[in-house]
């Protein structure tokens, strides 16, 4: 008896967006407790000069605005809401409640978390709280009721931001707070511990549990602890932190309904929480995103991560809540942004959905742990190159204003499953390289260099409205989506599955048979036998095509042998497969193919399902939002050479008419509007 976590279709596009200016919002944190007022009065000078029309406040603010429990002290918030508000500049007002004042860790020392290991953590950082401690609960929610009530008709309160950053620095906790949670949680799923023995497998090492008292958090352990355990406790983990968000969301929403409330994922950077889920709780999706800077394709991993949160949004705009001008502090080596790096990043998010562009944070800070960390306002203030692109970068977002409203649309989906991922990266995997983030990159940056926009999607949500659908990384497959994505190559969709995909059920567990289960009918297939390679082992494939790092021995019913194994563990056995099945079908790629190995078969496969995939310009990325009145391409060259790039409309940029081809100069961007 499965139990399966269904996972609904998201919501259609919100129509809940922030009331106030038809811009595109432009902004950022702001922390005026770091400074004094007669700094704040600069600031909001500055803020102006730059076309700043989104601030956030509060998001740290808990100990100035309660310092005794009970007592409150909004001084701060009032003069700083005013004067914002007197600028022109709207809020974006934060719950604190990811930085609990000192007086609550002396009282309550209960709720600090624990790790896995046994270890308790103390206070004196940031977002670190057992999210199932019933004291911080009621304590976020008084002080979120508090803001709530005194700030409900501000005529400056456009957004609420609750928390911050859901799962940073720490999500799990195994303290006894969340220990008995784990408890009613798990009694919620299985109704009964013999459902539960049964699909945990506690018979395997003697694990079976007589009593509900008798489990605990997956602690560490003498070896490996159960995996299936391990699963729900992230279940679990994910459920709890977001019962901490419903529960602020709720409490502002009795005093301002039409206000919308967010808080700030970070889409393909934490794995702490199932954002499908948390997706359908907020009112507009918002995001956070910094680059890896010594990645040299870090453009490219930031528009991935910007294509998921516009998936997540469901198509609809969504806002950048934080991102980075120049370089972080917190990297191992923290590389500044060249020169028209910050406009690149910057409209590379606005191309992929983003309505609303924020850094963090306006003023560099000159004390904390994150003072080295870049700011629209750096350290040297004004005279600087940084704040030169600030304001330049306002004035675009100004001459882009038609763009807002408009949707990005695909025609391709790479499926996203963070439950199957959690589950994939647990340990005793018959490979250590089978981590599930290297085939989602691999995949992603072929159909990025072929300027192939895509969405991604949860493989239970329907995949209709696309041509493709590619599974990089597809480990954990329940029985609604394996009928799902059977039904949908059967209507005539297109399926690519690569390696280790389909393997087990919700629970871990393998299913009967050969691999993989899941999806042995639509692949036409089965797998008798993984064989995964040495290290640095190759394969030699029978299309010239190269291997590394996994092998199957394939056992084909109705599929097709595209390539078969030259040399190595399956020499001779089939490599990749197509199987034609109902109107559509799929694909299986067994081994890790790289580089121009992956993109041809990524042609071959675009070809196929009808989608065009010319080859992409060198180092330019091509993305197109439209509307009902015509299209907006974005050309963003991220190169050190001019590119010529064919396009047709006016560039937005320069009022200049495009008849044929667009000159996008080195490290610029260039948006055409074509008129339908």
């Amino acid at each position: 008896m499965p139990i399966e976590t269904a996972v609904p279709t998201l919501p259609s596009a919100t129509n809940r967006w922030l009331k106030g200016t038809n811009r595109l919002r432009y902004g950022g944190d702001y922390n005026p407790e770091q400074w004094p007022r007669e700094t704040w009065l600069e600031d909001v000078a500055l803020m102006q000069q730059a076309g700043i029309n989104l601030v956030s406040v509060g998001i740290f603010s808990w100990a100035l605005l309660e310092p005794r429990e009970g007592e409150y002290d909004f001084g701060l918030l009032d003069d700083i809401i005013g004067l914002l508000h007197e600028a022109g500049i709207d809020v974006d007002l934060a719950t604190p409640t990811a930085a609990p004042p000192a007086w609550f860790w002396k009282k309550y020392p209960d709720s600090r978390p624990v790790t896995r290991d046994g270890i308790t953590l103390g206070n004196g950082s940031r977002g670190l709280v057992s999210p199932s401690s019933p004291d911080y609960r009621r304590a976020a929610a008084a002080i979120t009721e508090q803001l709530a009530r005194r700030y409900a008709n501000h005529p400056a309160l456009v957004l609420w931001h609750v928390h911050n950053e859901y799962g940073a620095p720490i999500s799990d906790s195994y303290d006894d707070h969340s220990v008995a949670a784990f408890r009613v949680w798990l009694r919620k799923r299985y109704g009964t511990l013999e459902v539960l023995n049964e699909l945990w497998g506690t018979t395997f090492w003697g694990q079976v549990y007589g009593e509900w008292d008798e489990i605990d958090a997956p602690r560490q352990s003498a070896s490996v602890s159960n995996q299936a355990q391990r699963l729900d406790f992230h279940r679990f983990t994910s459920d709890a932190l977001l019962e901490c968000y419903i529960g602020e969301r709720d409490v502002i929403r009795r005093f301002t309904p039409d206000i919308p409330v967010t808080t700030n994922f970070m889409a393909t950077n934490c794995l702490s929480a199932d954002y499908w889920r948390w997706s359908r709780e907020v009112d507009i999706v918002s995001n956070d995103h910094y680059l890896v800077a010594e990645r040299a394709d870090n453009h490219v991993l930031l528009a991935m991560d910007a294509d998921l949160t516009r998936s997540l949004a469901g198509g609809a705009p969504w806002i950048l809540m934080e991102h980075s001008t120049g370089a972080v502090n917190w990297q191992p080596r923290n590389i500044a942004k060249r020169a028209g790096e910050l406009a690149r990043n910057s409209l590379s998010h606005l191309a992929r959905g983003a309505d609303g562009i924020l850094f963090f944070q306006f003023r560099a800070s000159r004390f904390g742990v994150e003072k080295f960390h870049s700011a629209m306002l750096p350290h040297a203030g004004a005279e600087t190159r940084l704040w030169r692109e600030v304001l330049a970068l306002g004035q675009t977002l100004g001459a882009l204003e038609p763009v807002r409203t408009s949707r990005v649309r695909a025609r391709v989906a790479l499926l996203w499953d963070t439950e199957s991922f959690w589950a994939q990266d647990l340990e005793w995997r018959p490979s250590v390289e089978l981590g599930h983030r290297e085939r989602v990159e691999a995949f992603y940056t072929a159909l990025w260099d072929r300027n192939v926009t895509v969405d991604f999607a949860h493989p239970t949500a329907d995949l209709g409205s696309y041509d493709l659908v590619i599974a990089p990384s597809l480990y954990l497959v329940g029985p609604t989506a394996s009928a799902n994505l059977t039904a949908y190559v059967r209507a005539g969709g297109h399926l690519v599955v690569s390696y280790f995909s389909g393997i087990v059920d919700d629970n871990d567990t393998v299913y009967l048979g050969a691999a993989p289960g899941a999806l042995r009918e639509v692949l036409g297939l089965c797998i008798p036998e993984f064989l995964p390679l040495h290290e640095n082992e190759t394969v030699t494939l029978s299309d010239s095509r190269t291997g590394t790092l996994w092998a199957d021995d394939i056992a084909v019913s109705t599929a097709e042998v595209l390539a078969r194994y030259l040399d190595g563990p399956a020499k001779g056995g089939p490599a990749i497969t197509r199987n034609a099945f109902g109107a559509g079908s799929a694909w299986y790629i067994s081994t890790r193919l790289t580089g121009a190995d992956l993109d041809s078969l990524m042609l071959d496969v675009l070809d196929t399902a009808g989608v065009d995939a010319a080859p992409g310009i060198d180092g330019v990325e091509r993305v197109t939002r439209s509307n009902d009145t015509g299209d907006f391409l974005f050309l963003i060259n991220h190169t050190d050479a001019d590119r010529p790039c064919p396009a047709v409309g006016t560039e937005l940029l320069t009022d200049a008419v495009v008849t044929g081809t667009v000159l996008v100069p080195a490290g610029l961007t260039r948006v055409v509007h074509h008129s339908r």
